[in-house]
C-alpha cells in the first residue's frame, strides 16, 4: 500500500481545488492511512468542505501573532528586521491540528497584506512549517494551495511527490494551470496531473486534454448545483454529491497509478 506521499493541489480561483482536497483527504482517512491535509490558503475554507462547523473552525496560524513572534524572534507585520529564517517548527503539526472525519487539518492561511513577500517573519515562519511537513512527516500530507502560481514562485513546496492542478473550461483555467504545472517542473516536481471539474459538454475533456499537452488527466467532473448547496450549508462535501465523490475516488486512484506506478495495493 503507498502509505506515505505528498500532494500539492493547485489551480485558478474557484476551480474546486479544495473540494478535491477535502474528499481526498477523507476518503485516503477511510482507507485507514493516517492523513494531514493542509489548508496553506489565503482564504482558508478546508475546515468548512471538511464539515467543520462555523464556531469551531480553527484559527489560521498566520494569525497567531504570539507564536510567529515567539518562534521567528521578530515582530509580525513589521519590515526591515532581523528574524529567523529557519524557526524551530517540529511540534506545532501535532500540537495546531484538528481531528475531524478522521483526517488532521491544520490550517496555515498565507500572508495577505500587500507588500508582504518573502523577506517577513510571517513568510519565514510558514515556509518553515510547510517545508518541516513536506520534508519530515512519514504519512500522507494533501495540500490545498493558494490560487494562482505565486506561491510555487516562492518555492514553498519542498518534497512534493506530485502536483494536481484542478482546472475548469476556459483558456484562464488552461493557461494557468500550464504556469503551474511548468513551474513546479522547474522546481523539481516531476509528477504532474490535472482534474477536470465543472464540465458542461463531453467534448470539453478531449479539447482541455490537448490543450493541457503533458499534463496527465486524471479525471473529470461536470457542474453540479449540489455541491454549492452543501457549502452554503457548510456540510462536508463528503456529503454533497456521492457522483462527485466517485468521481474523485476514480482520480485518486489514477493518481497513485500515473505518479507513483501502483507500487503495492492501492488506497
Amino acid at each position: 500500500m503507498q502509505s506515505s506521499f505528498k500532494i500539492a493541489i493547485s489551480g485558478k480561483g474557484g476551480v474546486g481545488k479544495t473540494t478535491v482536497c477535502a474528499v481526498w483527504a477523507q476518503l485516503l482517512a477511510q482507507a485507514g492511512l493516517d492523513v494531514l491535509a493542509i489548508d496553506a490558503d489565503s482564504d482558508p475554507n478546508l475546515a468548512s468542505a471538511l464539515g467543520v462547523e462555523t464556531d469551531k473552525c480553527p484559527e489560521p496560524l498566520i494569525k497567531a501573532k504570539d507564536l510567529i513572534r515567539e518562534r521567528t524572534g521578530a515582530e509580525p507585520g513589521s519590515i526591515g528586521q532581523f528574524f529567523k529564517m529557519n524557526p524551530y517548527v517540529s511540534d506545532l503539526p501535532e500540537k495546531y491540528s484538528y481531528l475531524v472525519n478522521g483526517v488532521k487539518l491544520l490550517v496555515l492561511g498565507a500572508i495577505k497584506n500587500a507588500g508582504a513577500g518573502c523577506a517577513c517573519p510571517e513568510s519565514a515562519f510558514l515556509k518553515a512549517l510547510l517545508t518541516h511537513s513536506m520534508l519530515h512527516r512519514d504519512e500522507v500530507i494533501l495540500v490545498d494551495l493558494p490560487a494562482g502560481v505565486e506561491f510555487l514562485g516562492r518555492a514553498c513546496v519542498q518534497g512534493v511527490d506530485g502536483l494536481v492542478i484542478v482546472v475548469e473550461p476556459g483558456m484562464r483555467s488552461i493557461d494557468t494551470a500550464r504556469h503551474i504545472a511548468s513551474m513546479g517542473k522547474n522546481m523539481g516536481i516531476s509528477r504532474v496531473g490535472a482534474f477536470l471539474n465543472k464540465i458542461t459538454d463531453e467534448e470539453q475533456i478531449g479539447e482541455i486534454e490537448f490543450q493541457l499537452g503533458d499534463i496527465v488527466v486524471l479525471g473529470s467532473f461536470g457542474y453540479n448545483p449540489a455541491i454549492q448547496a452543501a457549502d452554503l450549508k457548510r456540510t462536508s462535501v463528503m456529503e454533497g454529491s456521492s457522483e462527485l465523490v466517485e468521481a474523485l475516488g476514480r482520480a485518486k486512484e489514477k493518481m497513485i497509478e500515473v505518479f507513483f506506478g501502483g507500487v503495492g495495493e492501492t488506497v
